[in-house]
Parts: structure tokens; sequence; C-alpha cells
């Protein structure tokens, strides 16, 4: 019970994480119809930027600080690039993106190097959020934080304990990825800002007729999607790894997220990441071989070479290709996605 409990919660905190990637790449499609390129190496900028200032002032500054940083780079870059090629159309605006994302691979590997660096999350992050503790006689039960190494050893045989940490990292990203998520709905849907935002989109000529600056709401949008893609780099990269390699890690998938979830659909987004996020972490965890699985499906392969080799593999070792085989599904049999409205 424990193994499923666990892992279920690491599934719901790399689920959380694309969450907070697809987020900001939903939020400027959803309003500009622009698909950036570059958001992945926006959360890769966000984990070194926010090294470099927590070295300095800390972690919690830096928190705060590397998403605005990341977000006044995107935001001059839609000022000085994005809005330039926006009248040409999507092709334009792909390629635009699409090569600053080796420009910021670039920067990085010249600023930082291309050695992984130690981000280390602040001390009250470090360790166990809290420990299952599984005893055959007593039960299942929660302790919060470590658990004594006394707790986790027994001298009988006869008695099963298995002690399982959730690391507090990543409890930490789960309540900043659900703070985002209400943060952005709110904005979106109950103040007059995001009432702006949603009719510049479909409407910029009466909005413009109303007094607002569309190319400038345009401008903040892309600043604030930049600014989430920030945030998650400087709890993904104290979590996981700072790397320039992290932002290909992600890049892929986030988008595999957008299309899954719907086009332009927050909601669909976060449903679409969680579920992708759960697959992948049972699938590495409950590692089956494909074999094992097709006979428990009734499934009957034949006997040739190339069954042979695929029913050798196990679903750790698919688990990779397990987003994408979702994404063909989607698109075949529901185009508009999970919940999304725009078809394609």
């Amino acid at each position: 019970m424990e193994f499923f409990i666990i892992s279920m919660l690491n599934g719901l905190s790399y689920g959380l994480l694309l969450f907070m990637l697809s987020s900001g790449l939903t939020l400027i499609f959803s309003m500009m119809g622009v698909l950036n390129f570059a958001h992945a190496s926006f959360y890769m900028l966000g984990a070194y930027v926010g090294f470099t200032v927590s070295k300095s002032v800390g972690f919690w500054p830096a928190l705060l600080i590397a998403p605005l940083v990341v977000g006044a780079m995107g935001a001059l870059f839609e000022r000085i690039c994005l809005r330039r090629v926006h009248k040409f159309g999507h092709v334009p605006e792909l390629l635009i993106t699409f090569g600053l994302s080796y420009v910021i691979l670039e920067l990085v590997q010249l600023i930082w190097g291309r050695i992984a660096l130690e981000f280390q999350p602040p001390a009250v992050l470090q360790g166990p959020a809290f420990t299952l503790i599984n005893h055959s006689v007593e039960g299942l039960r929660i302790l919060w934080g470590a658990a004594p190494a006394e707790m986790c050893s027994t001298a009988d045989a006869a008695i099963r304990l298995v002690c399982s940490p959730f690391p507090a990292t990543r409890g930490f990203m789960m309540v900043v990825a659900l703070t985002m998520l209400l943060s952005v709905w709110l904005l979106l849907t109950r103040t007059r800002i995001g009432l702006v935002i949603q009719a510049a989109l479909t409407h910029p000529e009466a909005v413009e007729s109303l007094g607002h600056n569309v190319p400038r709401v345009f401008m903040l949008v892309f600043g604030a999607g930049a600014a989430l893609a920030g945030l998650a780099g400087v709890i993904g990269g104290s979590t996981y790894l700072t790397e320039p390699a992290m932002a290909a890690t992600v890049g892929s998938v986030i988008f595999v997220v957008v299309v899954v979830g719907g086009m332009g659909s927050l909601s669909g987004a976060f449903l679409a990441s969680v579920l992708i996020g759960v697959i992948q972490t049972f699938a590495v965890a409950f590692d089956y071989s494909v074999a094992t699985v097709a006979q428990q499906l009734g499934l009957d392969w034949g006997s040739s070479a190339t069954s042979n080799t695929l029913l050798r593999l196990t679903l750790s070792q698919v688990a990779p290709i397990l987003p994408y085989l979702f994404l063909v599904l989607i698109l075949i049999f529901r185009p508009k996605g999970l919940l999304g409205t725009r078809e394609g």
C-alpha cells in the first residue's frame, strides 16, 4: 500500500511540474495564438538565474527574483522580436522562437558552463516531508519528517517493516503548482485584467476602442508566461538537476501536454499533466515486461523476431514514449484534446 501511495504522489508531483511549465505555454497560446518553442528554454533560464541569485541572497528571494527576471526577458523578446513578425503568421513566429531556444542554450553554456550545477534547496526543504511506515502487524501510519532509524528496523524476521519517505521538495512543488493554478484561474476569470486579456485576442479592435493598448497587453501576457516557466525552473532545478539539457528533457513533453489537454485550455493542461505524470511514474514503478502485460490483456503477438524483441522490453524502457503514444491516440480519436474547444 505504501508503494502505491508514494508512487502516486511522485507521479502527481512530476505531473504538477509539467503543469507549471505548460500553464505558461497555454496562457501564451490561448491569449496570443503563439506556440512558443522557446518556452522550455525560459524554464532552464529560470533554474540558472535562480541558482545565481540564491548564491547571493538565498533561495526564497531567488524564488521571487528569478521569475521576474525571466518574465522581463520574455516581455523584452516579445517587444523587440516577436511583435515584428506577428503580422506575418504562425510560421515566422515558430521559427523565431525556435531560434531563441538555441540562443538561450548557447548563452547558458557560455555563462554557466556545460556541467550540471548543484542547486541546493533550503534546509527546510531538505529531507522528507513525511515518512510512510508500513508495519505488517501495526498497519500503515504517517510520520511527519524523517523517521528515526530504530523505527525502520526490526530484529523479528517474521515482521515486514517498510519506511517510504516522500521528499519535501516534491511536496513544496505540488503546493506551488496548485497555488499557481488557482491564481491564474482567478486572474483570468474574476478580474478586469483577465477580461481585457481574453477580449484582446478575440476582439482586439473593440479593446483598442475602449482605450486599452493591445500590443502592451500581449507583451505582458508573453512576459507572464515566461515568468511562470522561470518559477517552474527554480523549483524544478532545485528538486531535480540544473543542467543545459534540462530544457530538451521536458521541451517536447510540455507540447504533448498542451495538445492532449486541448489547445489553450488551462484546465485541460492540468488534467493532461497529471495523467502523463502518473502514467509515466507507474510505468517505471511497475517494471513488468511487455510480454507479461500482453498476457494479462489476452493479446497474442505471434513468435516473429520483431515481436519477441518487443515483448522482452520492460515498461520502464517504454515509459519515455508513452506520452507521445497518448498524443497519437488523442489526435486520432479527439483532435480538440481532452477539454479543448479548438479542433487540431
